[in-house]
Formats: C-alpha cells, structure tokens, sequence
C-alpha cells in the first residue's frame, strides 16, 4: 500500500516554495501546514523518484527482512534455568531478584545463549549498519545521526549539547550512585547485573495487577481528572495485554494503530515495583495518542523526541504519589533508589547505548566489525558511564545483542534521555507554580505532530537549545541522589 503512496511526498517537494507558499493561503491546505513542512525538510536529502521507488520496494527484504530474523530468533530463545526455559523477559526479570546467586545464574544464562547466537546478532548489525550507511552516503547526511535528528525534527546541535551534558554528569551521577550502592551491598564494585538489585533491607512486594491499576490511576488523578478519565478507558475496555508468556515480545510498548481507533499497549507485568512505574510509563504514552488523534493520520504521531514527554512524566506522578503515601524511612530509601535506578537507566545507560551505536556506525563505515569488536565497544561505553563502581564482567560484553532499538530504529534511544531531562525540567515548572499548568499541559499532548520542541515548551519557559535546560533536568536527578546520601 506505502508503495502505491509513496509517490505523494515526492511530488510535493518538487512544488516551487513561491508556488506552494501561496497554495498554503487555503485554510484546507493550511491545516497541514506542519507536515508539509516536515515533510520537505528531507528536500535536500530525497533521491530521484526512481531510486526512491526501488529503496522502498526493496526494504521488505533487505533492512525488514534482517529485523524480522531478530525479532523472530528473540522471541524463539529460550534461556536455561532450575530446570525451567524461560523467555528474555523473565530471565531479565531476574535480575532484579532479591537472591544474588538467582541474580548471577540469570545473568549468566543470558549470557550463554546470546553468545551461542552472537555471530548471527552481529551478522544483523553488521549489515543493517552498513545498510544505513549507503543510504546516508547516497542521501548525504552528515553523520551517522543526522538522519534520525531529522525525523525527530530537532537541531543536530541540540542532540549533541543533551549527549555532552549527560557525558559530562556521568562522574556526578552513575558514578557516585553506583559506588554507594556498592556499599550497600557490601560490594568493592557491583557486579554488572547487580546494578538494579533490591537493597539490602528492603522487602520487595508483589503488587497485584488490581493494586498496581489502582496507584497509576490514583496518581493520574490527583494531577488531572481528564488524564485519568481516557486512562480509565484503557483497563476497562481491555486495551492492555497484560501478562508474561511464551513467544511474547519482551519490553512494553504502546501501539497507537492509527487515529480513527484506541490505542492497544503491551506489557510483560510481573508484580515488580518497577512494573507498575512501567504502566504509568506505557498509560502515558496511550493517553498523549488519544488526546493527539484528532490531528489526524499525518499529524497524530509526535517525533521520538517528544513522544516520550506524557510517559515520563505519568512514571513522575506516580513516583510522586508513592512517596507522598510513604512514612516508612526504609521504604522511602528504597522508593528513591528505585527512582534514581529508573532515571540512571533511561537517561545515562540509554547515552551509553546511543554512543555504541556512534562508534559501531561510524567503524562500520570502513570494514565489518566481529562479536569481540561489537562486544569491546559495547564494554568501552558502558565503563565510561557507570564508572568504577560496576564491574564490567567478561560474561556481560555481548549484552549489546538483545536491545532491539539496535535493529529497529538506530539512534532511537537518546530519545528516552531528551524526554526523562525534558520532563525533569517540565516537573519543576509544575512544582513552582501548579496553577495552570494541567490545561497547558493537556494543550501540549493534543498537539500531537503539528509543533516542534520550541513552540511546544515556550508556554512553559523552557528552551531545550539552552545548555542550561539540560543541566536542569540533569540536577533532578542529582539532588535525589543528594538525599540518598543523606539518608
């Protein structure tokens, strides 16, 4: 079907500026004005017609056709353990059990069957990179990113000012808070897959799917009756895949489908703590498509950037709204450790990961990198975030294999560090002035793809171009740690 429509958007950016700026008088044509805009953006980069014709025709078994044998060989893996072969979700869920031996078995499973798989896992990324490659070449993008900050509508020069101030934080963030937990644990260094261990006194709780349900929910509407509202929608009309089970996808995801129907999200809930933040996070993208459907099929979508800003922040109310409720200093230290876990994850490890991908995009270019080549870049990155606090095991250096933005969207992932700083810094505005800040708020989510970053945080005085915007969200995470330590 894209192929019979593809011939649409080539058209239209042959249209002469002068011409199409005069059709745009017309409040019908006008209307789209911000995806007309967005789609002739990539002018400078578009090949002739019959060039875009055979790419697009040919990616249904060239770059397709490699993420479906990663998708299908992920979801077909089985991984050992007592006995029992578990799925990648449960094997990961692991890793944060309370037993340190189950910790480093799970571990070491994961290891043992990615490397029985790891050259074809390199084979994918060898030439999915190389793929990319040709097409940047051909369409003369400058790096190996410039494609991706294209399509999320943001200045190559913002993604790098978010990229050096987290790089430039790591000492004050992962590096100290991996290093005190270390001690916690009774640890010189923490072993790799230890670093989202529960504490040592905490007593981690199943939270039941009924419970879990009724504290996002709560959180939603002590901040907006209209977010909890569509919310609620979600769990009654069983928009919600719930559990874990064979031959599921690993993660969670929020499908939006398309505009004219309700979004459906994935999950793999297993009780966890961190299961019902990852159901506010999932809840939060489902409500922002609601709410942004009414742009229609062209403007519903929001680029990656921001598509993670009504996510984030439905994991920050309910965060909020936990410690609020929690008396007990213990569980508070635990609350704020899970959080500060949380954040490090989504804003530290996912730079970390966008710069494994810049270093094996950029060495791609000149010749094919084997599993030990893959796996020294992937150890070299993550030892400069975490620091000398976590022990980069022999045994972790293929775990680059199993993260599938890797295969399905290179560079996607800075986009979970530009929504959690971003959000930081939007839940700091809240907190200063409360008073009129949900119907801006609610403005912001309808406008789905028909704004940019600029004009959507003006009304909130926020400019991501501004180093010093990043330095804020970044100083959130900062001062929990700050009381971390106090504690």
């Amino acid at each position: 079907i894209s192929t019979k429509l593809l011939f649409f958007t080539l058209e239209l950016n042959k249209i002469d500026d002068a011409v199409l700026e005069n059709q745009m008088q017309s409040a019908a044509l006008g209307h789209f004005k911000p995806w007309v805009d967005n789609v002739r953006q990539a002018r400078p980069y578009q090949l002739s017609d019959e060039l875009e014709n055979y790419v697009h025709e040919q990616y249904v078994v060239t770059g397709g056709a490699w993420q479906r044998l990663f998708d299908e060989t992920m979801a077909g893996l089985r991984f050992p353990f007592d006995g029992k072969e578990l799925t990648s979700s449960e094997v990961l869920d692991l890793f944060s059990n309370k037993d340190p031996e189950i910790r480093k078995k799970a571990a070491h499973s994961l290891s043992d069957v990615l490397n029985k798989n790891i050259r074809l896992f390199s084979l994918i990324t060898n030439t999915l990179a190389k793929g990319k490659g040709i097409s940047d070449k051909w369409r003369k993008f400058e790096t190996p990113m410039s494609s991706r900050n294209l399509s999320n509508q943001v200045e190559d020069e913002v993604v790098d000012a978010l990229m050096s101030a987290v790089k430039g934080s790591y000492k004050n963030l992962s590096h100290r808070y991996y290093k005190m937990k270390a001690r916690w644990l009774g640890q010189e260094q923490l072993e790799y897959w230890d670093r989202n261990a529960p504490l040592p006194a905490a007593d981690p709780e199943n939270v039941s799917w009924d419970d879990a349900q009724e504290i996002v929910m709560d959180a939603y509407a002590a901040f907006s009756p209209k977010l909890a509202e569509i919310g609620k929608d979600f769990f009654d009309k069983n928009w919600i895949d719930v559990p874990t089970y064979a031959g599921k996808v690993s993660g969670a995801f929020s499908h939006s489908t398309a505009p004219s129907v309700h979004p459906y999200i994935l999950l793999n809930y297993q009780g966890k703590l961190r299961d019902v933040t990852t159901l506010a996070h999932e809840l939060g993208h489902g409500v922002h498509q609601v709410l942004a459907a009414k742009q229609g099929a062209l403007m519903a979508s929001t680029p990656l950037t921001l598509a993670e800003t009504a996510s984030v922040f439905g994991e920050m109310l309910t965060f909020q709204s936990l410690l609020k409720k929690q008396k007990d200093p213990a569980k508070r230290k635990e609350l704020l450790a899970g959080k500060v876990e949380d954040m490090l994850n989504t804003v530290v490890r996912q730079v970390a990961f966008c710069e494994f991908e810049r270093r094996v995009h950029t060495a791609r270019k000149t010749q094919e990198l084997t599993p030990q080549e893959l796996a020294e870049i992937f150890k070299e990155t993550q030892e400069e975030a975490l620091g000398d606090g976590v022990k980069m095991n022999d045994i972790c250096h293929g775990y680059w294999a199993y993260i599938p933005h890797f295969v399905h969207s290179p560079f996607y992932v800075y986009a979970y560090a530009f929504g959690d700083c971003l959000v930081n810094s939007l839940y700091a505005v809240y907190q200063d002035q409360p008073e009129g800040f949900e119907p801006k708020y609610i403005e912001m989510l309808k406008a789905g793809g028909t704004l940019g970053h600029k004009e959507l945080l003006e009304p909130f005085g926020l400019d991501a171009s501004d180093s010093a915007f990043w330095q804020q969200g970044l100083k959130v995470v900062e001062s929990l740690i700050d009381q971390l330590e106090e504690m």
